[in-house]
């Protein structure tokens, strides 16, 4: 918005010089628009100089104008490539921390959320990921996963083996949080959490075998939250590595979750 306001002001700036020089110095446009270019840039060839009183008065108005405002689009405009290089360095390294994620616990996780999920079948047909995917498709994708109900069966989870997985996880998942990227990305903030307190559910239960309905009810409802947030994290990770690491999606589509013939076999 700095930028746009600055070009804007330098613009007019211009315009006015232009037409000032046109009537006072009696230039042409070409000239009169070079001279006004010259004095905001402070470049003063001395090809040209102003000869009128009004036409040293508009040059005085230039200089005191038209550098700052030059300036300024030149400082923003700086500015704006900096920050758009800093901006690529901390998703790189954010998107590589979703990739330690999904190696070390993530793609399991959903892969065992997606096998108790009973109505899997409506959306894992369209998360077929694939090299012919363009921008288009994965936006699609996204908009089917939010519309998925998620209800995945709690009784067919083996949540003792849950419980034991993500315990074991759980050094990995807390030190993801010490990193300070994941503070500019908060869905994946919310996956972390959901999961840490899935975590913790599962083990402040001695038993899980024997629970009140009401009580895997609830269960039930933790899962589904963790399962919904991993879904997209996984197919926004899919993409990321769609579009700058070939290799690296080629290992995330033999290995997709939701592909029950799913094999890191290379055949």
């Amino acid at each position: 918005m700095r930028l746009r306001i600055f070009l804007v002001i330098m613009i007019f700036i211009i315009a006015i010089g232009t037409i000032g020089f046109m009537l006072t110095e009696g230039l042409s446009i070409e000239d009169s628009f070079y001279f006004s270019i010259v004095t905001v840039a402070t470049v003063g060839y001395g090809d040209i100089s102003p000869v009128t009183a009004a036409g040293k008065l508009l040059s005085i108005f230039l200089i005191i104008t038209g550098v700052g405002t030059f300036l300024g689009v030149v400082a923003n405009a700086t500015e704006i490539l900096l920050n758009k290089q800093e901006e690529k360095a901390r998703m790189e390294k954010l998107q590589m921390v979703i990739g330690v994620f999904f190696s070390e616990a993530g793609t399991r996780l959903l892969t065992y959320f997606a096998e108790s999920d009973p109505a899997v079948h409506a959306i894992s047909n369209n998360l077929m990921i694939s090299n012919d995917w363009t921008e288009e498709t994965f936006t699609s994708a996204g908009r089917q996963l939010h519309d998925h109900a998620f209800s995945p069966d709690i009784h067919s989870i083996d949540l003792e083996s849950l419980r034991i997985f993500l315990n074991e996880k759980s050094a990995v998942i807390l030190r993801l949080l010490e990193n300070p990227s994941l503070l500019e990305h908060e869905s994946f903030t919310d996956l972390i959490r959901a999961l840490l307190h899935l975590k913790d559910e599962l083990s402040f239960r001695e038993n899980l075998k024997q629970l009140p309905e009401s009580d895997y009810n609830h269960l039930a409802g933790d899962v589904k939250r963790a399962y919904a947030l991993l879904s997209v994290q996984w197919l926004n990770y899919a993409r990321y590595l769609k579009n700058y690491y070939p290799y690296l999606f080629s290992l995330a589509m033999r290995t997709n979750p939701f592909n029950s013939a799913r094999s890191a076999i290379v055949e």
